[in-house]
């Protein structure tokens, strides 16, 4: 275990669920550095595994040189440093309730809606008659946990209250997948979904999501200046011992 002088925040493209997380970083304003991972290729090799065995991202690697995986975990990671409170509530409160949640059902129900999708796009040698089972399947299962959380939702700017915090970072990373996924009619979406519609029009407009979306695609981009600079893979996984020389 080695300290790195910031954290080193280890996102996914493309499409990666991380990019809401990288995002919380910009809107909390506190030093850290990123990697960017290639799920298709980078992540599917021996050194990765070894770092995470899951073979997933997002992996966080703390000032302290530990590795911490999971978003939920990460989240929390962030909220025990947020002492000015910009993306989260103070401890034991209504509202810190509230936002974790909404960390918990984006990070299980709304994200597990999916896989059925991302099964039918990556399974090899599968027919078309099953990919298109899958397809419908996931349809089905997304258009259930969309109407779930607008029936959560209030009538405030954001999940919680008029500002953004760590639940619509989480939000942010995975509710894109449904265009992606082509999983709900777009002529239905704002009007079986006006809050989640809203939502996302607020936060895909924020500049500190616009910021990871760039660095997602490999752009050069101008944030909130608490990146500090892209790490390649392969430091991280030597820093980290997974790497074997």
């Amino acid at each position: 275990m080695h300290a790195v002088s910031e954290p080193i925040f280890t996102a996914g493209f493309p499409l990666g669920s991380s990019a809401g997380l990288v995002t919380a970083f910009e809107w909390l304003g506190q030093p850290y550095r990123l990697t960017r991972v290639d799920m298709i290729g980078e992540m599917r090799t021996e050194a990765y595994q070894r770092l995470n065995g899951r073979v997933e991202t997002p992996v966080l690697v703390t000032d302290e040189g530990r590795v911490l995986t999971e978003t939920m975990a990460i989240a929390l990671w962030l909220e025990a440093r947020d002492h000015e409170r910009r993306i989260s509530f103070a401890p034991g409160t209504f509202d810190a309730d509230r936002m974790h949640q909404f960390i918990a059902f984006l990070n299980t129900g709304f994200t597990g809606a999916f896989f059925p999708m991302w099964v039918a796009l990556e399974a090899e040698g599968a027919t078309e008659d099953y990919r298109e089972t899958l397809r419908a399947f996931g349809r089905e299962f997304v258009a259930k946990r969309h109407a779930q959380l607008e029936a959560m939702m209030g009538d405030s700017d954001y999940l919680v209250g008029e500002r953004p915090t760590l639940a619509d970072a989480v939000f942010a990373g995975v509710a894109r997948w449904v265009d992606f996924h082509e999983a709900i009619d777009p002529q239905d979406y704002a009007r079986s979904y006006p809050r989640i519609h809203a939502l996302r029009q607020r936060i895909e407009a924020d500049p500190a999501f616009r910021f990871a979306l760039a660095i997602e695609d490999g752009k050069d981009a101008t944030g909130s200046g608490a990146m500090k600079g892209l790490v390649p893979l392969g430091d991280v996984l030597r820093m980290t011992g997974a790497l074997e020389e």
